[in-house]
């Protein structure tokens, strides 16, 4: 006999765990549709070149992680590692950038990314993504971070920590990153092969590597914020104040960088050190090149990216939990050649948004109760043709002739 399992790094989200799962997203499309985002689905699959050309030919997802492959046409096609880029292409294919900005989008879709797997990490692994285009409004920055910070207080997740840092833009991250070059020449020797090779590709994701010992060195070498011009100043500055106004606590961090390279000004983090090593629930930043590097106009736009695997952990660590909704009626058939009178009922109470369920495994009556105790049934109907029990828990029992059933059961 041939046994199959789920590819490794990917798993079945089974019903007894999708209460929590609907909560999450319940939560999230209510508080993303009172903030004003809208939905919106793209495509699992998108041409490569317009990953390599948004996140960095050299960052780590184009170098090590995405799935990438040849359809029957020859095209080179990847599974979305991320929402933002292909947020961004559809905004601009579909002329979205024309309308009233800025245009604010959310998706929570499964992303695809080629990596160990481990605990709240995995290859196939699904996303919120929250996306606003078209304006440079510190106050979005502000806005998107608070709006995660009040989804996780709506889950009941308190222990965590806003990381937050400004990456500067085209116009003062050059000079920086040329003081940064100088101070990595002088510091070779404190780099290892992983530091080394972030640096061939852009020198700031050598802040992003995992060595204690790397990171140790790299406290010592110059921070960006040093190297903001004022208008970058002015911005993180604002940010900063507005995130006081909605007395929300943050720690500045100055070597948080972001692996993709169409980062610009605000980067943050939502860190919950409860769910392990790699403890970051949410990520995210402005992207103010982004569009028109896929051939748009200038279009500042600001976004994060949290994944609902991790946030389920969080959930778990703070000791949250959801019901599975059981059944509002279950109907037990006395003979079983009474199923075919029973299913009209069994229709009406659905329709009028009834959970109902019948016996579809010829249990004797004994086993119907046992089953219908399991399934959690509000109320229990031991069906006659002329005359039907209704049994519910801490009441007396109804015997009620089976033509008023529907309505008895209603009230």
């Amino acid at each position: 006999m041939t046994s199959f399992e789920a590819p490794r790094g990917t798993h079945d989200i089974l019903p007894d765990e999708q209460p929590l799962w609907r909560l999450v997203a319940g939560e999230a499309d209510r508080l993303c549709g009172l903030y004003g985002y809208r939905p919106i689905q793209t495509p699992a699959i998108e041409d490569t070149a317009l990953f390599e050309r948004t996140a960095g030919s050299g960052s780590d997802v184009v170098q090590k992680q995405m799935y990438t492959f040849q359809d029957k046409g020859g095209r080179s096609l990847t599974l979305r590692p991320e929402a933002t880029a292909p947020i961004a292409r559809a905004y601009l294919e579909h002329g979205l950038h024309r309308q009233g900005q800025p245009v604010k989008l959310y998706t929570i879709a499964s992303m695809y990314r080629y990596e160990a797997p481990q605990r709240g990490r995995y290859r196939e692994h699904w996303q919120l993504s929250a996306e606003a285009l078209g304006s440079a409004d510190p106050a979005l920055d502000a806005e998107l971070i608070q709006l995660y910070a009040e989804l996780l207080a709506r889950l009941g997740v308190t222990n965590y920590e806003i990381q937050l840092n400004s990456i500067g833009d085209a116009n003062c991250r050059p000079a920086y990153i040329e003081r940064l070059n100088v101070w990595l020449d002088e510091h070779e020797d404190a780099l290892d092969d992983d530091a080394r090779q972030k640096r061939a590709t852009s020198p700031l994701r050598v802040f992003d590597v995992k060595s204690d010992a790397v990171q140790e060195a790299l406290a010592e070498a110059p921070r960006i914020g040093e190297s903001l011009c004022d208008e970058c100043r002015e911005h993180f500055d604002e940010v900063r104040a507005l995130l006081e106004d909605y007395a929300l606590e943050y720690t500045l961090v100055p070597t948080l960088v972001r692996g993709l390279d169409y980062y610009t000004r605000t980067v943050f983090e939502f860190v919950d050190e409860a769910i392990g090593a790699k403890s970051s629930i949410a990520a995210g930043g402005r992207y103010d090149g982004l569009v028109e590097e896929l051939g748009g106009p200038p279009t500042p736009g600001i976004g994060f990216g949290a994944g609902i695997e991790r946030l389920l952990l969080s959930m778990e660590a703070a000791g949250v939990t959801a019901e599975q909704p059981g059944l509002d009626v279950f109907v037990a058939l006395l003979q079983n050649d009474h199923k075919p009178r029973v299913l009209p009922l069994v229709t009406e109470l659905r329709r009028a948004g009834m959970r109902t369920e019948v016996d579809y495994g010829g249990r004797s009556l004994k086993g119907q109760l046992t089953h219908a105790r399991r399934l959690g049934a509000q109320a229990v109907v031991e069906w006659g043709p002329e005359r039907s029990k209704i049994r519910r828990s801490g009441r007396r029992d109804e015997e009620v002739p089976t033509a008023e059933l529907a309505e008895r059961l209603r009230t």
